[in-house]
Parts: structure tokens; C-alpha cells; sequence
């Protein structure tokens, strides 16, 4: 029987219905990632499963005893205590007895004394009495499973650790069912991975949102995208859901434009003369009628973000160059002897652990921050355009157009001026939303806005810290498209590990006290640089120590070295046509998209084939000289 489902579940708020008769179900173990554009309805599905809204119409329909769980896209700002104390609320009064008794208890071994000893058998009572200790070991475990510290104040963590702690604390209630809403929001690479390898062998079920591409296809076993109201069902990881939607969506189009060419021909049939009406056929007249009600019922897709970069005058060829550069604050090294050179066109990713000093770096290579010793020159020419992840350059108090135009009603897009509503409208704010206050929009509008204020600002140097979060996939990729065709030079802070393989050309990877660490390529070619090297084989020598060997017994060639003389040629000649293509491939920019196993196996099968051909060629050469 399935843990949880909804049947006919609709839910709106005015206007088109949010959720239309939405119905699906949920077994046991199942990972199911909820996909869909900004607005959708997503979180409004994953309050509906966790009981915390009820649809308007439907139901839905929990297995007897199924507990649920859900961890929630923001941090709640309320939240206080320690660790501890924060993981045992999750279990609700039991949870208050726990953390009674642990405070007791860690008073106790500080202070001693007769009264807290008094306390602690109050405490130690109760718990017997609520059957709690089980529950009281699983929130220790949970808390060690999670490497947290359970005496840390809450609101001195990092982003990332909050995450974790929340994480725990609705863990220790044992879900049967896990929600998640973009667990992987603000967490920096080395926490998703981690996250990743966690949720890999979790024994529950998962139901989670999420916009990161490489998160979702390595966790998900089936994927359920919310589209214009409606629910549809993909098996499989993320790419073959990606495969199988731009099939739907050429389909889905191409049958809208033949039924909409036979309504525009009906429509013609209809108005005709009087000779025609009075000969018409009734049930055409009502088949038309039907297919007015189906177009009029038709929900559009939503159309795609349209951006475009305003172009300045190329900078010098130098944009910027540090020699020997390094920075501390209160004791903590963020930069250590760096040094750089970035050219013109350069696009170099920054990625690090959260708080490792990457805005920092940003600042120092602009200019903005002054390093404590080493030299920084800047280049000529520079128009800088910079995203910040605070938003810092969004007016919270103003509108969505006057943030963007400045009370101007004429922005100026690629040399011609358009009216501030209609550049808006490419960003996707309808009209009313334009005229809104920045401070009711949701993360994903802000970033767009963000991008629609930077996008106007003519640029050769484009500084993007943080651009992907909240961002739905189809933005993310519109961008990406952007940003690989940008002429000027790119520095981008991201977390997004697919988004850093489809855009940049070199990493700055924060390697721990202030080391900086320079690569080529994207992240996965990363990796493949920092990966351990595996104790290769090494046959060139046995074959060599066989050669000397024979050397000093054979002096001329047996009928069987003959033959193998003779198919020497041949067998270079396939290994080197393998090896060829192999590298044809490897050429491509796309192959280091591909699966990180397959990246691998590829790249193994390279290596052991040039073995191959060093001895090929030796073992010919020898054959050769006798």
C-alpha cells in the first residue's frame, strides 16, 4: 500500500486553479524529485503532503501510522538554544523532557549539588514514565551521524550547519516520509556532497524539490514535474526526464498548431453566406462550439526568460594580475601568496567551503579591498557589472520598476529605448507584478530582477556572486547560454556544480589556511585533476625484462616471432584509430558534461590503450632489430 496520495487534489488562490486534480501516490523507499518553473505551486504540493494546508477539492490519503517530516526552505529566524536542543524539538513534548534532562545533567557535571542531582531523578523519571530513552539515544545518534556539535549555540552557525541541525531535527522523529524544499539552497559544494552521499543511502522515502540539476538526477528515482497546474509522472533520474520533456513539448506543439488551423479553418466555414448557413451541419456547428471551449480552456506555457547583454568597449587584454598577494582578518588567513593572471575573455569559476573568503577574493581582484602584502594591477578599459548574492543593489522600499528604470519610463536595450514594462515582461513580471514592492517578490523573482538591473549596465567584466540560487532550471540554462557567449571576462562564486561545468574555463578552488588552487576546465575536470592516483600497471617493463632476457638467447627470428612480426602493423594501426577517436571525443566540450563514471571510464580506457602501443611499438622494434 502506498504511504501517501493524492487523489483529484486541486488548490487555488484566485485566478486559474494552482493544482488541478492532481493525482499521484508514494511507496515505501521511493526518491521522488518535484520539478517545476518559479510559482508553480511546488512548496504549495509539499505543504499539502505534510497536512500543514488543505485543498480545496480531494483528498489526500495517508497510510495508518505513516509519519511525515518536512525540512523547509528557510531557516526559521525564532530559532534558538543549542544544537541539542534544537534536534529534541523536533519530537515535540518528548523532546522538552529530553532536553530537560540533558540540561540537567550537563549543569550537574559542571556545578554538582544536591538540588540538581534532585532534578535530574525528577527528570530521569519522566522519562521512564514516557518511555523516552529510545527516543533520547536516537537524537545523540542522529546528532554524531550529522558530525554536529551538540553543545554549539544555534545562532552562531553557519548557514549551511542550520541546515544540517534542521536537517537532524526532523530525522529523530524516524519519518517514514522525508520533505525536503531545496535542501541545497546556500549549501556550498563540500555540504552537498555530503548531503548527497547521506540521502544516497537513506532508507526512507524522499520527496523533494530541488533546482539543482547534478543533485537531482544523482538521487532521484522518478521525477513529477508541475506544469501549468497539472501533474506529470517521469521514471528515472533527471536527464532522461530532460530527454523525454523536449520530446513532450515538440509534440504538445506541434499538436496545438494543427488544432488551432483547423479551428482558424471551422471559424472560416461558419461565417460563410447564407447559401452555407442554411445547408450547415448542426453537429459541425457544435464540434466547433467544443473546440472554442478547449481553446479558451488551453493554459499557455509560461514563456522563457529573454535576456540579452549590453556589450561595452573591449578592455585592455590584462584585466587584472596578483603577484604574491595575501589578507588575514581577526586571525584568520583568507589568502595566502596568490597569484593570478586574468586575460580578456577568461571565465574562471570561485568555489570554497561558506565563509572561506571567496567575496573576499572578488573584492581583492577588483580593486575594492586592499591585501595586507603582495601587489595587484589592474587593467585599462574596465566596465564592471556586478551580482551580489545579498542583493544589496535591490531597494526594498520600491517598486520592481523604479529599482530597474529609476523612475524612468524608457530603458535603453541594444541602442533602441523600450518602455520599462515590457523589458520588464521579458524577466517574466506581468505588469501588476512590475508595479509591485520589491519586498513582497520570492527569491527567484529577486534574482531575475537582479539580472534584469544588471543586464542593462554595458559591460567587458561581469562579476556574478551567487546568480543561481532560487532560479528555476530553465532560467538557470537561458542563463547559462548567456554567460557562455558573454565576450568579456567572467568571474562567477557558484555552488551550482553543473552550472560551473557549462560555463567557466578555469577554477580558483579554495583548498584550506589561505591556499588558493588554480585549474582548468569545470568542476568535474576538477575532480579528475585532484582525483588519487590508482596504482597503475606498468607492463612496458615486464615487456622489457622479457626482451632482455630472449636477447641474449635468440639470434634469429622463430616462425612464430615471424608471424608475430607480420601482425605488429595492423595491431598499431587499430590501437592508434582507437586512440584517435578516443581523443575526438574527449575534444569535445560536452564529453566532461557526461557522467562522471563514464568521464572515467573513458578516460581509462585512453591510458591502457597507450600502454598498449608503447609496447606494440617496442616489442616491434626489437622484432625489427633480430
Amino acid at each position: 500500500m502506498a504511504l501517501i496520495s493524492a487523489q483529484e487534489v486541486s488548490v487555488g488562490f484566485g485566478g486559474p486553479l494552482l493544482l488541478e486534480n492532481l493525482t499521484f501516490s508514494m511507496e515505501a523507499g521511493e526518491r521522488v524529485c518535484l520539478v517545476g518553473r518559479n510559482g508553480t505551486g511546488k512548496s504549495t504540493l509539499l505543504k499539502l503532503l505534510a497536512q500543514e494546508i488543505t485543498p480545496d477539492s480531494g483528498k489526500i490519503v495517508r497510510n495508518r501510522g505513516v509519519r511525515i517530516a518536512r525540512l523547509e526552505q528557510e531557516v526559521p529566524e525564532a530559532m534558538s538554544g543549542s544544537t541539542f536542543e534544537v534536534v529534541a524539538a523536533g519530537l515535540g513534548e518528548l523532546g522538552r523532557l529530553i532536553t530537560e534532562y540533558h540540561q540537567v545533567s550537563a549543569q550537574l557535571a559542571k556545578v554538582g549539588g544536591d538540588k540538581l542531582m534532585e532534578q535530574l531523578d525528577h527528570a530521569h523519571h519522566a522519562l521512564d514514565v514516557a518511555d523516552g530513552w529510545d527516543a533520547h539515544n536516537r537524537v545523540s545518534t542522529t546528532i554524531s551521524q550529522l558530525r554536529l556539535d551538540p553543545e554549539l549555540s544555534f545562532v552562531t552557525l553557519s548557514g549551511g550547519i542550520k541546515r544540517r541541525v534542521m536537517l537532524a531535527r526532523a530525522l529523530v522523529s524516524q519519518p517514514d516520509l522525508l520533505l525536503l524544499d531545496e535542501p541545497t539552497n546556500h549549501l556550498d559544494i563540500e555540504s552537498i556532497d555530503w548531503l548527497e552521499s547521506f540521502f544516497g543511502s537513506y532508507k526512507s522515502a524522499l520527496f523533494f524539490i530541488s533546482h539543482d540539476r547534478m543533485f537531482s538526477d544523482r538521487l532521484a528515482t522518478r521525477i513529477l514535474e508541475l506544469d501549468r497546474g497539472q501533474l506529470t509522472d517521469w521514471p528515472g533520474n533527471f536527464k532522461a526526464y530532460q530527454k523525454h520533456k523536449e520530446e513532450a513539448l515538440h509534440a504538445e506543439e506541434k499538436h496545438n498548431q494543427l488544432f488551432d488551423k483547423k479551428l482558424a479553418q471551422e471559424e472560416v466555414w461558419i461565417r460563410q453566406g447564407i447559401k452555407a448557413r442554411r445547408t450547415r451541419n448542426m453537429g459541425r456547428v457544435r464540434a466547433l462550439r467544443a473546440m472554442r471551449e478547449e481553446r479558451r480552456q488551453r493554459r499557455e506555457r509560461q514563456g522563457t526568460v529573454n535576456m540579452r547583454m549590453e556589450n561595452a568597449e573591449k578592455s585592455g587584454k590584462l584585466v587584472v594580475e596578483s603577484q604574491n598577494v595575501s589578507l588575514s582578518y581577526e586571525g584568520q588567513k583568507y589568502i595566502d601568496n596568490f597569484s593570478l593572471t586574468v586575460q580578456r575573455g577568461d571565465k574562471l569559476g570561485i568555489v570554497g567551503p561558506n565563509g572561506s573568503g571567496k567575496t573576499t577574493l572578488l573584492n581583492v581582484l577588483l580593486g575594492k579591498l586592499t591585501p595586507d602584502s603582495g601587489k595587484i594591477t589592474i587593467g585599462t578599459k574596465m566596465e564592471v557589472a556586478y551580482f551580489d548574492q545579498l542583493r544589496a543593489a535591490l531597494d526594498e522600499s520600491k517598486t520592481v520598476e523604479d529599482n530597474v528604470g529609476g523612475g524612468r519610463q524608457q530603458v535603453n536595450v541594444g541602442g533602441r529605448d523600450r518602455h520599462i514594462i515590457s523589458y520588464l515582461a521579458d524577466f517574466l513580471f506581468a505588469p501588476d507584478r512590475a508595479r509591485s514592492p520589491v519586498k513582497v517578490l520570492s527569491g527567484g523573482e529577486r534574482n531575475r530582477l537582479l539580472l534584469a538591473k544588471l543586464f542593462l549596465r554595458p559591460s567587458n567584466i561581469l562579476v556574478m556572486d551567487e546568480p543561481t540560487n532560487d532560479l528555476d532550471v530553465e532560467t538557470l540554462e537561458l542563463l547559462e547560454e548567456l554567460l557562455a557567449d558573454y565576450k568579456g571576462t567572467l568571474l562567477l562564486v557558484s555552488h551550482d556544480r553543473a552550472f560551473l561545468n557549462n560555463v567557466v574555463s578555469g577554477l580558483l578552488v579554495f583548498e584550506g589556511g589561505g591556499v588558493i588552487g588554480e585549474y582548468v576546465g569545470g568542476y568535474d575536470d576538477y575532480l579528475l585533476q585532484t582525483a588519487k592516483p590508482q596504482k597503475a600497471e606498468k607492463p612496458i617493463k615486464k615487456v622489457k625484462k622479457v626482451i632482455s632476457q630472449d636477447s641474449k638467447k635468440v639470434k634469429k627470428l622463430t616462425y612464430k616471432e615471424k608471424l608475430e612480426l607480420e601482425s605488429l602493423p595492423a595491431k598499431i594501426e587499430e590501437t592508434e584509430e582507437e586512440i584517435a577517436k578516443i581523443q575526438e571525443k574527449i575534444a569535445k566540450p560536452e564529453f566532461y558534461q557526461g557522467e562522471q563514471k563514464d568521464v572515467a571510464e573513458v578516460l581509462k580506457r585512453l591510458e591502457s590503450l597507450e600502454v598498449e602501443l608503447a609496447i606494440f611499438y617496442e616489442r616491434w622494434e626489437y622484432l625489427e632489430a633480430i
